[in-house]
């Protein structure tokens, strides 16, 4: 008779845990193409990003010396951390391709946009953040797509109403 082995139930490779959502990015800019990448932190960076401790409000991506840096996110001190804690704003270097780390880099240098960071997620056991290549709105451009959303809604509504009654 063979043996049953009780396993626990396995999480989905592509399964992923949203840490910091970045909603100010899609108002205040277009966003054209995105990209994910990894992020090297120390051990209690993602001790406290695990813990849902992190804001990429302020942030954005920066070339520099043929690498992509994540500058101004804040990644909170680890709260049972001794002196090894680490700075919360200081500058982490993030993992692309080489042929990314070129064309975002090209792009940004020459058509005046910029990379910022959308969503700060985990996935399979790896801090992830995904950067979109933006461009930034005027005033009367986000009066716009604030009209235009809103006007999506009511439309939904309305074809709500029209269905159920």
């Amino acid at each position: 008779m063979a043996k049953s082995k009780n396993k626990p139930p396995q999480k989905p490779e592509n399964s992923f845990k949203i840490i910091a959502v970045n909603r100010r990015a899609f108002r205040d800019y277009e966003i054209v193409d995105t990209v994910e990448a990894g992020l090297v932190l120390t051990g209690t960076e993602i001790k406290s990003i695990r813990s849902g401790r992190a804001n990429i409000q302020r942030a954005f991506a920066r070339a520099q010396a043929g690498e992509f840096w994540l500058y101004e996110a804040h990644i909170a001190q680890y709260i049972e951390g001794n002196i090894y804690n680490h700075a919360p704003t200081r500058p982490r270097k993030l993992l692309l391709k080489r042929n990314q780390i070129t064309e975002f880099s090209d792009v940004t240098a020459q058509k005046g946009l910029t990379l910022i960071p959308l969503k700060l997620y985990i996935r399979s056991h790896y801090a992830k953040v995904e950067l979109g290549l933006a461009k930034g709105r005027k005033i009367y451009d986000k009066r716009k797509v604030i009209i235009d959303r809103e006007q999506e809604r009511e439309a939904e509504r309305a074809m709500k109403r029209i269905v159920k009654g």
